[in-house]
């Protein structure tokens, strides 16, 4: 897998920042990695594959869980709480659909796809190992149940500056 634009990592990188203010602010007992955990993952007939998220947030105690073995969320560990992906030309694709698909399946509460090329941020939810869906665009704002004090619009993530 290849290194996203420099314009992906700024999107991950800002959004990483803004859960981690959120998770300090917060108190919780939560932390947001910038692409180093993966997510055990069913693909096709596969249950021995992995996704690298962009963005994970999960539980510090599950964390430190990972801190002599493979940073990995195995199958038969709770899910993440939240995972972002930043849509590339070469990504697309499987971060709408199969992405989509497969973290339901492993009732992932949470799953955003920033999508710089058409402009939009989709902020999913999960009921029933489906996600639920939203989109914002621009200056439009929309909450996220996981950091409901977390007002962004469409182009401060896209842009990765708060305006």
């Amino acid at each position: 897998m290849s290194l996203g634009t420099g314009k992906h990592g700024g999107i991950a990188e800002f959004l990483n920042d803004q859960f981690r203010d959120q998770i300090k602010r917060r108190e919780l007992s939560w932390t947001s990695k910038q692409m180093i955990v993966g997510v055990r993952s069913p693909r096709g007939r596969s249950w021995d594959t992995s996704r690298s998220p962009d963005v994970t947030v999960l539980t510090v105690a599950q964390w430190e869980s990972m801190s002599d073995r493979e940073a990995v969320i195995n199958l038969n560990e709770p899910p993440p709480i939240l995972i972002v992906e930043v849509v590339s030309p070469s990504t697309k694709a499987d971060d709408y659909r199969s992405k989509r698909a497969e973290y339901g399946l492993l009732e992932i509460p949470g799953y955003w796809i920033a999508d710089p090329l058409e402009a939009k941020i989709t902020r999913c939810i999960l009921e029933h190992q489906f996600y639920d869906s939203t989109e914002s665009q621009g200056h439009d704002t929309s909450q996220s149940p996981t950091f409901p004090d977390l007002s962004l619009t469409c182009a401060q993530i896209l842009s990765g500056v708060l305006i």
